[in-house]
C-alpha cells in the first residue's frame, strides 16, 4: 500500500497542502500568504465544498496552485462500499474538471483512511495517493500557533509533504502559522511548490 508522506529529493522544496476547502473566509487568505511569497500551493477540495463555493476554486486555480481530489463528501473510506468509494472520487474529479478546466492528479483520503482495496481505485483512476510527514501538528483541533508551528518545523526538510486545513470551523490559527512558515522557509531558501511538482523532484 502506498501513501507518499515525503519525496526523496535533495532539492530545497516542501509542499504546502490545505484540505476540506475551498472556504471563502480562509482560503482566499492562503491564497494571499502565497502570493507574497511567490510561492505554490495544493488544495485538497471535497466535492461538496466545491459545489457550494465555485468561484473560491476557481480562484484557486487561476493563482496556479494545485487543486487535489478529497472526496466528495469526506466519508472513512474503508467503511463505505468500493463503489461509493469511486463515486465520492468519480463526482469529484468530474466538479474539479468543470470548475478549472483542468482534471485533478492527485488525491488524499480522507482522515488518512485507506487501504488495498481503495488503492485499487486510486490506481485505476491514476492518482498518487498523498499523504504528509506533519500529521502531528493537528491543527484542526486549534492547538495554538505555536504547537502548529513547532511541530512542524521539527518535520520541515528537503522534499517534506506538510498538511493543514482551509475548511471546516475557524481555521484563524492555522492561517498564522502560515503566514509565519511561508515567510520563514521561504527566507531559508526553500521552493514552496506544488504535490505534483515535488513529486516531479522524487530521486531514486
Amino acid at each position: 500500500m502506498n501513501i507518499i508522506q515525503q519525496v526523496s529529493t535533495t532539492q530545497k522544496a516542501v509542499a504546502f497542502t490545505f484540505d476540506d476547502g475551498p472556504n471563502p473566509e480562509y482560503t482566499p487568505q492562503l491564497l494571499d500568504i502565497f502570493d507574497e511569497v511567490s510561492g505554490r500551493a495544493t488544495f485538497f477540495m471535497m466535492g461538496k465544498q466545491i459545489e457550494l463555493y465555485p468561484e473560491t476554486a476557481l480562484d484557486v486555480h487561476i493563482r496556479q496552485h494545485e487543486i487535489g481530489n478529497h472526496t466528495y463528501s469526506h466519508p472513512f473510506m474503508t467503511k463505505i462500499s468500493l463503489e461509493e468509494c469511486e463515486r465520492e472520487l468519480l463526482v469529484t474529479d468530474s466538479l474539479i474538471t468543470q470548475v478549472t478546466g483542468t482534471k485533478p492528479v492527485v488525491m488524499r483520503p480522507p482522515y488518512l483512511d485507506f487501504n488495498e482495496e481503495i488503492q485499487s481505485i486510486t490506481d485505476k483512476m491514476g492518482y498518487p495517493v498523498i499523504g504528509s510527514n506533519n500529521g502531528g501538528t493537528r491543527d484542526w483541533e486549534m492547538p495554538g500557533v505555536d504547537h502548529i508551528l513547532e511541530v512542524t518545523r521539527e518535520q520541515v526538510g528537503c522534499g517534506s509533504i506538510l498538511l493543514f486545513h482551509d475548511g471546516f470551523g475557524d481555521r484563524s490559527q492555522t492561517i498564522e502559522a502560515v503566514r509565519i512558515l511561508a515567510k520563514e522557509l521561504t527566507a531559508q531558501g526553500y521552493q514552496l511548490v506544488t504535490v505534483s511538482e515535488l513529486l516531479q523532484m522524487a530521486e531514486s
